[in-house]
């Protein structure tokens, strides 16, 4: 067999890509990536177990520059590795946890194990990954960024599976052919102590032939066996599959999945958390507090995932299942979230949201309890601010935070629900950063990072703010203090690029906008930003390829095909060009832009009277600062057309916006 290149072994069951194995068979990376056995993360925290030991004697500068991503992934190993700081939410109770990471996190923690493993692995190395089809979203998610950006020389990723290989993988399939069945006494028991992982069906057969309440003995002894043992992972798989099944599935099952998922919930493993939580609903006596948690938590991953027609239901189950008003107002918000926050305006009723919101409000401000009652209404405002912003309504969507913020200040015992504090400031400071009053918005931004210095998200969105202040090296300081406090962070290498570009470095911006796209290759703002400068730096092909990488992702995308256009006309493909302004003004006819480099692809065809009209129209589209180059261009052409008095007309407009332009001088002089 070729071992040269990753591979993927594909067999009608794990045991029969595993008899194709060879070589691989055995070695240090040889890992069950099952998600029954530690739920997410399952593989990569047997990586990170052969490797981190190993790396904090040799080099532990590697663990401490992923610390976060390993810690994420293997909480097994987070004495050996201790956080370089504790995160707000790590100090709050159980109902003051209000945020949940969003489902971007992942991606960062993969790419943080990806470096890690690169930087680690001999050249040369081998990772086999078994029962790769049974494997949680995260580890899927992780062997998809390994595949693509550790080289196979580096390391070789041999991935076995019951299915065919998604459209990510980049290697050689090879089909294995069913081994036959060998074994002569099939155990039951032997089922169970493969934690469910083992899919031969003769032991499959046997387990099932055992009387109920010996397969229910079977589970509770290996689930204790588990707790007893020094890891703590199993419980986020084995552990609450082994309970689910034993003698009190509705007691001892209902809590292991409860300690599983309330653990995914904080680390923002959506997938895990909706399936542990589905079964939660189901196991939980309906109507009790653990079964409302299940629900909640259940609902709200769902949201996340946008699998919102099945949070739905799970809203409404809960309230035909309970009369506790704060059931009612949470259901009404979270359902009024699922019409707001679809990532598809098309799909959103903001309307009936509104209708959903305002009920939420109605049951909170009825709350006895004056602390409750200053929480949950205000957590109720702050989601209607939402809808209002999304209504086009920013100064309505103000004054609701600002009123959210005023209940918390006077209502709300001192030093509770500080997270809640700091999510309400932060969108303060967004709301008035939207309508121009940048300093108080930092001000805001100042509070929130205050009470969570550990929090990156904050310093990219104040970076920003900075960034509109013209304090460049403030905002720099910022994005550099999101990157380093978390997991290799695209959008933070992003925001550093913008800066670059601003003041003149395109050089180091063009890197930063590699880096972004070396983590998240779907990330489209920044194949329009490196295609646009590309294209300005005569990187044509570079250009063109950056170009059509955005469209297979975005196909209407204006900018995308306004470059195209530049391209074109740099190659002199006048027709070609001209279509491609075309499909960017018919996606967006207000695009400067377009309008702009049309003019100038008509003036070198020869069109000088169609450059006028485009020019003319980028103009009244065009922002103050964009303004001079367009007129001084529109002077050109007016010039060859023989119109000499509107033509200086153009360039003393231009130079009155831009008296710096040695270009705009000259041709004033001349």
């Amino acid at each position: 067999m070729d071992h040269s290149g990753h591979l993927w072994l594909q067999g009608e069951r794990s045991r029969d890509s595993a008899g194709a194995l060879g070589p691989w068979a055995t070695g240090p990376l040889v890992v069950d990536a099952h998600r029954r056995l530690r739920g997410p993360y399952t593989m990569a925290g047997a990586i990170l177990h052969t490797l981190v030991p190993a790396a904090l004697e040799s080099s532990p500068e590697l663990v401490v520059a992923q610390h976060l991503a390993i810690r994420a992934a293997a909480p097994d190993l987070r004495d050996r590795v201790p956080a370089r700081w504790e995160g707000l939410d790590e100090r709050l109770t159980d109902d003051e946890r209000i945020l949940v990471p969003a489902p971007r996190r992942t991606l960062r923690i993969a790419n943080g194990i990806a470096e890690f493993v690169a930087a680690c692995v001999p050249e040369g190395g081998v990772l086999v990954v078994r029962n790769a089809h049974e494997a949680d979203a995260t580890d899927r998610e992780l062997l998809a960024v390994l595949v693509r950006r550790v080289p196979p020389e580096r390391l070789t990723v041999v991935v076995c599976a019951a299915e065919p290989p998604p459209a990510w993988f980049n290697g050689r399939v090879v089909h294995a052919p069913a081994l036959p069945v060998e074994r002569s006494e099939a155990d039951g028991a032997a089922y169970v102590a493969s934690d469910g992982t083992d899919d031969d069906p003769l032991l499959l057969a046997a387990y099932e032939a055992l009387p109920p309440e010996v397969r229910a003995e079977l589970h509770d002894r290996r689930a204790a066996e588990l707790e007893a043992g020094p890891a703590w992972a199993p419980r986020l798989g084995a552990v609450p599959f082994h309970r689910m099944r034993g003698g009190d599935p509705h007691g001892a099952g209902a809590e292991a999945l409860w300690t599983a998922t309330d653990h995914c919930v904080r680390e923002g493993f959506l997938d895990a958390v909706t399936e542990l939580g589905l079964r939660g609903v189901e196991l939980a006596e309906e109507g009790s507090d653990l079964w409302w948690r299940f629900v909640q938590r259940t609902a709200t991953a769902l949201g996340g995932l946008v699998r919102h027609e099945e949070a739905r239901r799970l809203w409404d189950l809960a309230r035909r299942a309970s009369r506790d008003p704060a059931v009612h107002a949470a259901a009404a918000y979270g359902i009024a979230m699922l019409d707001a926050r679809h990532p598809d305006p098309a799909r959103r009723d903001l309307d009936r949201a509104t209708a959903w919101i305002n009920q939420a409000i109605a049951i909170s401000d009825l709350l006895p309890d004056p602390a409750d009652r200053a929480f949950k209404l205000g957590f109720d405002q702050n989601g209607l601010a939402l809808i209002e912003l999304r209504r086009g309504r920013p100064h309505a969507a103000l004054e609701l935070v600002e009123a959210a913020i005023e209940l918390a200040a006077r209502d709300l015992p001192p030093g509770r629900h500080l997270s809640h504090r700091m999510v309400l400031l932060a969108n303060r400071g967004q709301l008035l950063a939207r309508q121009g009053r940048t300093k108080e918005a930092v001000e805001d931004y100042n509070a929130a990072v205050a009470l969570d210095p550990a929090f990156p998200d904050h310093y990219l969105d104040r970076g920003n703010v900075l960034f509109q202040l013209g304090l460049l090296e403030e905002a720099l300081a910022d994005y550099d203090s999101a990157l380093r406090l978390s997991p290799p962070l695209p959008e933070g290498h992003y925001n550093r690029a913008m800066l670059r570009v601003a003041l003149g470095e395109w050089e180091i911006g063009l890197a930063e906008l590699d880096r972004v796209l070396e983590l998240d290759p779907g990330y489209l703002d920044a194949y329009v930003n490196r295609a646009g400068l590309r294209a300005m730096a005569g990187r044509g092909e570079e250009a063109r390829a950056d170009v059509l990488a955005g469209l297979a992702i975005d196909p209407g995308n204006a900018y995308l095909w306004s470059v195209l256009g530049q391209v074109e006309t740099a190659e002199r493909r006048y027709p070609e060009a001209e279509a491609a302004f075309d499909a960017a003004l018919a996606a967006d006819p207000e695009l400067s832009a377009a309008w702009a480099n049309r003019g100038v692809m008509r003036f070198d065809a020869g069109d000088v009277q169609g450059a006028v009209a485009d020019l003319t129209r980028a103009i009244e589209l065009a922002g103050p600062d964009e303004r001079a180059e367009l007129y001084y261009n529109r002077a050109t052409a007016l010039r060859v057309l023989g119109r000499v008095a509107d033509a200086d007309r153009d360039l003393h407009l231009a130079y009155d916006l831009n008296p710096d332009d040695p270009d705009i001088k000259h041709a004033l002089e001349e």
